[in-house]
């Protein structure tokens, strides 16, 4: 009897018994090699104005962030000290605020020296010095779906040219019908540079868009921990549009809040792997927050939350909470939707999604537990509930768009009978942004929309209409409308109007004169009137 052991490092790996008179182990079994074990060469640059170097004029720079959580201030602080270069294409979430992100650097140092021309966002709107300068003609704005951007993002960095989406169907995103640039003075001197038109196709008796891959030459992401060889992993909603962005480009350049040591990092714990990252700085510039919202706490807040119950925005949000059942997955758009979960009915516990990439949104934070990487889609502060996930843009909006949320509850400023809504722009006026409302009305077979708004605009017009005469959001889309005189629900399929409810003090005359299309009594409010 003979042992033959084969080695691997120094390690007994496979120990075989034999006799002589058998063959011979083949060689395939004791084939050996050999790795070399010294550290990897670090990727780690000691300075932001070095690693940022690598810019050139013209390139298109790809900047992490969702508001201001996970923002890469650190290098785009750099970049502003780049006088050398312009013509930049930006592609970003947002197009930041005050004094962080493309806000401050974009519409003071950047715009100033022309270093940026164009942006390719998802809701510059937050951003009033950049609507206004779109709005005169002197920068570009690529308006694209929030979904629809980080997939084409991920796209890229995956080797797919282009894709079909059901996000932007028969609206404005796929006639064209969205410039890109005014002639300088603005909307009414006319377009100089006009959107482009998609191609559409239908599968499966459902109409879909195709867009095409956004190939980036410069990432700049900000992580929380990243070793030296480049492994990143992102706390909380950091993470945003950072993997599909940090997959993309051909220089990838990552600020860390902490530098650690090969190692040091559990492979379970993963979000971007080394190969994807070139360079990596020490984040220096700390964390901002957009919106601090805090939990209703002193004897004053509470006083003006019971005089704001009296508000109609609470009646509306009040009435749409009883659309919501026990264990529903929600996601709710930002402003009045977000009044929503303070009117659920007693033992009615919901998942609330936050398209930046939060599952299991809780409340308003206390000061004490105030933390700027956890926000919810308008940007405020908020916290998690026992049992949330935390995951990418790229992975929420697949959530998104395959009908996996139960009821998604927006805002608008039109809605017309056969369900089709709009609010994101008034052209050569207003300019929000998409954001993630195409996404969420993108499969209203699935997701059930509830448009929660005012009955009438401003100057006493109607927002319950025939046809929109703003751009859509969604065509037959929403499934029922709530305002502060009453609830419809839309018949999608034959474009018809039903008036379900009245809300109190309401009266079917005062209905019928602010709503400015024709609708129906359902057969129980009929009861109730007889």
């Amino acid at each position: 009897m003979m042992m033959l052991a084969i080695r691997r490092f120094g390690r007994v790996l496979i120990s075989v018994a034999f006799r002589p008179k058998l063959s011979p182990i083949s060689a395939g079994w004791a084939r050996l090699y050999s790795l070399n074990t010294q550290a990897p060469k670090s990727k780690v640059w000691t300075s932001a104005d070095e690693a940022v170097k690598g810019v050139r004029s013209g390139d298109t720079l790809l900047c992490g962030g969702f508001g201001l959580a996970g923002v890469p201030d650190t290098l785009l602080g750099a970049l502003v000290n780049r006088e050398d270069i312009s013509r930049l294409t930006a592609v970003s979430n947002n197009a930041g605020a005050g004094d962080s992100g493309l806000g401050a650097f974009i519409c003071g140092k950047l715009l100033n020296s022309k270093q940026i021309d164009k942006i390719i966002a998802s809701y510059p709107g937050g951003n009033k010095t950049f609507e206004a300068l779109y709005l005169e003609g002197r920068i570009s704005l690529e308006l694209c779906p929030q979904g629809t951007l980080v997939e084409r993002l991920r796209a890229h960095g995956a080797g797919i040219p282009a894709f079909y989406t059901p996000t932007g169907a028969s609206t404005a995103v796929e006639d064209g019908a969205i410039p890109v640039r005014y002639n300088e003075g603005g909307f009414a001197n006319g377009v100089m540079i006009p959107g482009v038109k998609k191609e559409s196709r239908e599968f499966n008796g459902r109409k879909y868009i195709m867009e095409t891959a956004i190939p980036g030459d410069v990432a700049f992401i900000r992580a929380w921990k990243v070793d030296e060889v480049g492994n990143c992993v992102f706390r909380y909603t950091q993470n945003n549009f950072g993997t599909a962005m940090a997959k993309n480009a051909k220089l990838t350049i990552v600020e860390a809040d902490q530098i650690v040591p090969i190692g040091s990092l559990s492979p379970n714990a993963i979000h971007v792997p080394g190969i994807y990252v070139d360079r990596i700085v020490l984040a220096t510039e700390p964390k901002r927050i957009e919106k601090v919202t805090l939990a209703k706490g002193d004897s004053k807040e509470a006083a003006g939350a019971n005089v704001a119950a009296s508000d109609h925005r609470y009646r509306i949000a009040r009435r749409a909470a009883k659309e919501i059942r026990d264990g529903y997955y929600v996601n709710l758009g930002i402003g009045m939707p977000t009044l929503v979960p303070e009117h659920l009915q007693p033992g009615v516990r919901v998942w609330l999604q936050s398209e930046n990439g939060i599952l299991g949104m809780g409340p308003y934070p206390t000061e004490e537990q105030l933390d700027p990487d956890i926000i919810n889609a308008g940007k405020e502060t908020v916290t998690l509930l026992p049992g949330a996930s935390i995951f990418d843009s790229s992975e929420s909006f697949a959530m998104i768009r395959g009908g996996h949320i139960n009821v998604a509850i927006l805002g608008a400023m039109q809605v017309s009978q056969a369900g089709d809504i709009a609010n994101f722009m008034i052209p050569g006026k207003l300019v929000k942004g998409i954001g993630g409302a195409m996404d969420l009305v993108s499969n209203p077979d699935k997701t059930k929309v509830i448009a929660v708004m005012e009955h009438c605009a401003k100057d006493g017009s109607p927002k319950i209409l025939k046809q929109c005469n703003l751009p859509l959001t969604g065509a037959r889309a929403v499934s029922q409308i709530i305002t502060e005189l009453a609830v419809f629900t839309v018949d999608r399929k034959n474009g018809e109007l039903e008036l379900t409810e009245l809300q109190e003090g309401a009266t079917l005359e005062e209905v019928k004169a602010k709503t400015g299309c024709e609708f129906r009594l359902s057969a129980g409010f009929a009861r109730v009137l007889h």
